[in-house]
């Protein structure tokens, strides 16, 4: 039987967009730093891959600085700062942070200091959407970029962190997006690229696929597509409700869909976490895989090490419980036949699961 590919938030499949910018990108001999036609034709490039990200992000205005992904984004933009955040942001945010912000059961966080404090928009493992501050001094925007409606310049940031493999774009490229006039200390030294804030030869070929990417995934939202996607999350959702067995879904149970501060949805159009109390996470993924389903017990960055999710645990859920939660995440394309097949794969899996413990 064909796999299902449910692990959308830990990368996305290739948009062929994007390829195509990438495959054109690589016949453009110039380096970026040359005055000469090639040099000027590569910067060209990158300059339009600025200008699509920007406008995608609704960032028109302000500073778009590629990086390796949003792990350097992050550490460009806290590194040497003394920042608060809250346990549920991702470990590429919390490294650098104190996480001493205060998260309810709905998986919300308050930020009494919005200037020195990190929030991210979108949570990766239940979905949450928070209400940002304004004039908050740095949002990771990741997991929302492409699926949700905002606009980096009405949310008042200083500044955000944005990474092409979610949305469609190619993986090892990001961009740290910064209010035009705030100042970024370069962490990597040397010829002075981009704008003097991040040393090294542009990596030209994912950023071209980064521009054509965001120009795409704006154009998706733009066409309701994410809408649909999230009709079909909710079917998933009711195949799941075990009439007989405890199953929870953090940050539905508390928030469901109604809208959260600002007119914004509460959770992200494409994801579920599912807690099956007394059946590990990890086994659950492993099971799954083997049936032929991709799905994770987490951040992709995190998902692989054996520990209850301190996401779960900072929301108030008991750590035999935190322990125990699947993440679903999906896109356009996965339909109703699809969920429906994975539905009755995980519920014969879990009655297996019932039956021998």
């Amino acid at each position: 039987m064909t796999r299902l590919y449910l692990d959308w938030n830990a990368t996305t499949p290739l948009r062929p967009e994007a390829r195509a910018a990438m495959v054109a990108a690589m016949d453009v001999v110039g380096n970026p730093s040359s005055v000469h036609a090639e040099g000027r034709a590569a910067k060209a490039l990158i300059e339009r891959a600025r200008a699509q990200v920007a406008a995608a992000l609704g960032a028109e205005g302000a500073d778009v600085i590629f990086t390796s992904g949003a792990t350097e984004a992050a550490a460009l933009a806290l590194s040497g700062r003394e920042m608060s955040c809250a346990a549920v942001e991702h470990d590429a945010v919390s490294a650098w942070c104190r996480a001493d912000l205060a998260v309810d059961g709905w998986g919300r966080v308050a930020v009494p200091d919005p200037a020195r404090a990190a929030l991210q928009l979108a949570n990766s493992e239940t979905g949450v959407i928070q209400s940002l501050p304004e004039g908050l001094g740095l949002s990771d925007l990741t997991q929302a970029f492409g699926k949700v409606p905002f606009a980096f310049n009405w949310l008042g940031l200083t500044a955000g962190i944005v990474s092409a493999h979610k949305l469609g774009g190619p993986k090892g490229i990001g961009a740290l997006v910064v209010k035009r006039g705030t100042d970024v200390a370069a962490q990597l030294r040397g010829g002075g690229q981009e704008m003097g804030r991040r040393a090294g030869t542009e990596n030209l070929i994912g950023i071209a696929g980064f521009g054509a990417a965001a120009e795409a995934a704006a154009r998706d939202l733009a066409n309701g597509i994410w809408d649909e996607v999230a009709e079909v999350r909710n079917i998933l959702k009711e195949a799941l409700e075990f009439p007989s067995e405890e199953v929870y879904f953090p940050g539905w149970e508390t928030s469901g869909d109604r809208p959260a501060p600002g007119g914004m949805p509460a959770l992200l159009p494409n994801t579920l976490s599912v807690i099956s109390p007394g059946w590990k996470g990890e086994t659950q993924v492993m099971r799954m895989d083997l049936m032929g389903f991709s799905v994770s017990a987490g951040s992709a960055c995190s998902s692989g090490k054996v520990r209850a999710s301190r996401v779960l645990a900072a929301m108030g859920w008991p750590e035999d419980q935190a322990g125990c939660a699947m993440r679903i995440s999906i896109g356009p394309g996965i339909g109703r036949t699809d969920v429906l097949r994975f539905a009755e794969s995980f519920r014969a899996a879990h009655e297996k699961h019932r039956a021998r413990h």
